[in-house]
């Protein structure tokens, strides 16, 4: 009759952790489709936080004032620019497709161009193994320009519904950032509160999460816009058409680590070369092996200052992984999940460590310089 009690109690938990899971599962569907929408906007909150800092400080503690204010830099400054490059990139793509379809590239011939500049063996063997004939390849090309312009077209007509869902999105962000720049920190300390972890553990992962969203976003962000710029100027100086849609495309690999800007910038080196632009092609390939791959090198340190402890085949493999899962929202969150995986694992490391030296302690054992243990029972 005793444990009657408590069973009802365990009863009564059971049935509450049962009913916060349904619920739970219940607000993630709801919300899921504005998940992207709603990740980019805690992320942004947290890359700008100290600047609604200083909003504070201007505003003089009045935490409205301050986020609008900080919401209205975001906007003008970051947003506004990146929605307009946007439109000029997708202008840029399809005047470069239906220039494409109108006047497809002769492959033929450059690669006949390309086989004549190398030495008389060289051309031998190219003809004896039939990779001179290129006839296949610009078949191919052909049939692919015409497949993008079918579907670029069939995406002007339901362009419509897709700006709605674009401005819905938009808004819905802008929306959600405003109370997560003003409140994020008092929302933090109270999800910290909530979470079922040892309130240690569950700090220093929040301070490691934080830690990596500003090193994924400064460390890899920034140098792809610095690397996107980069391209686009270096290909606006030697004439290539649609400067813009390539830099952007560069900004864009930049964020893959091993692949990088390399697949933009040398396919364009090697054209321009086999077009007879002898100068125009030595510039981009010189350019981007030294200036734009070196970006990387010496920007990183400088706007991360410490590295965020992920090796590069593990950003590499998350990267292409969250593309695949979430589009283009996985360049930011396949690193920030690898990050915390690692993070986890080293923190739960740690606090094994932690307890087998507080074991061997309260049992009398001393571990010397080498390893060695040896025992010394306590004095009673």
């Amino acid at each position: 009759m005793d444990h009657q009690p408590h069973r009802t109690d365990e009863l009564q938990h059971a049935s509450f952790l049962l009913i916060l899971a349904v619920v739970s599962v219940m607000m993630a569907v709801i919300v899921l489709p504005f998940a992207q929408p709603l990740l980019w906007a805690a992320l942004a909150a947290i890359m700008f936080q100290p600047l609604y800092r200083w909003m504070l400080r201007g505003t003089r503690g009045r935490r409205n004032q301050a986020a609008i204010a900080s919401l209205l830099v975001i906007f003008f400054l970051v947003m506004v620019p990146a929605l307009w490059i946007a439109t000029m990139v997708v202008e840029e793509a399809i005047f470069l497709v239906t220039a494409l379809q109108a006047q497809p590239v002769d492959l033929a011939a450059l690669f006949d161009r390309g086989i004549g500049m190398l030495p008389e063996a060289a051309r031998e063997a190219a003809d004896r193994n039939g990779w001179a004939d290129v006839q296949d390849i610009q078949t191919r090309l052909q049939e692919l320009l015409t497949e993008s312009a079918g579907f670029i077209a069939g995406q002007a007509v339901s362009i419509g519904g897709g700006a709605l869902s674009f401005v819905l999105s938009f808004g819905v962000a802008l929306y959600v950032m405003f109370f997560l720049l003003r409140d994020g920190e008092r929302i933090g300390r109270h999800v910290l509160r909530a979470v079922p972890v040892e309130r240690s553990i569950a700090d220093r992962l929040a301070e490691r999460f934080l830690g990596i969203v500003r090193a994924t976003i400064k460390g890899t962000g920034v140098v792809a816009v610095v690397q996107g710029a980069l391209g686009t100027l270096m290909l606006t100086i030697v004439g290539v058409p649609s400067a813009l849609l390539l830099g952007v495309v560069m900004g864009i690999f930049s964020l893959v680590p091993v692949i990088g800007t390399v697949v933009v910038w040398g396919p364009v080196g090697v054209w321009l070369l086999l077009s007879g632009d002898v100068w125009q092609g030595l510039f981009v390939l010189a350019t981007g092996a030294i200036v734009i791959s070196s970006a990387d090198n010496v920007l990183r340190p400088i706007l991360v200052g410490r590295d965020t402890g992920i090796p590069d085949w593990i950003i590499l493999v998350t990267t292409l992984g969250g593309i695949s899962f979430v589009g283009f929202s996985g360049v930011v969150l396949g690193p920030l999940v690898a990050g915390l995986f690692l993070a986890s694992w080293s923190i739960l490391r740690e606090q094994r460590e932690h307890d087998d030296l507080a074991f061997d302690d309260s049992n009398g054992i001393n571990v010397d310089a080498h390893g060695r243990s040896s025992d010394h029972p306590k004095a009673s």
